[in-house]
C-alpha cells in the first residue's frame, strides 16, 4: 500500500472493520515514514477460472465444455457421470 502523502510503500494497519453492508473492509493505516494516517476501502474481486490455450490466449472457463471434455477423456474408464459432475462442481465453486 502506497502512502498518499509521501509515496512510501510500507504502512501499518491500525484498525479494520467491515463497511458497505459487509462487502468491503475499511482499514485505517499509518505510514511508517511520515506517520500520516489515511483510510482505505478494500473489496474482494471475484474472478472465474480461465483456461490458457496453446497459443497462450485466455478464455473464460465454461462448465459445459469442461464436462464434455472430461466425459470424452474418461469414456473408457470406470468413472460415472456423478463423479464428473462432482468434480466440476468442486472445481468451479
Amino acid at each position: 500500500m502506497y502512502c498518499p502523502f509521501c509515496g512510501h510503500t510500507e504502512t501499518k494497519v491500525i484498525d479494520s472493520r467491515l463497511a458497505g453492508e459487509g462487502r468491503q473492509i475499511r482499514r485505517r493505516r499509518e505510514c511508517l515514514a511520515c506517520a500520516e494516517r489515511f483510510t482505505t476501502f478494500e473489496a474482494a474481486e471475484l474472478l472465474m477460472p480461465t483456461v490458457v490455450k496453446g497459443d497462450r490466449s485466455r478464455e473464460r472457463s465454461m462448465r459445459g465444455k469442461l464436462v464434455t471434455g472430461m466425459q470424452k477423456a474418461l469414456e473408457k474408464r470406470p468413472v460415472g457421470g456423478q463423479a464428473i459432475e462432482a468434480a466440476v462442481a468442486t472445481d468451479l465453486s
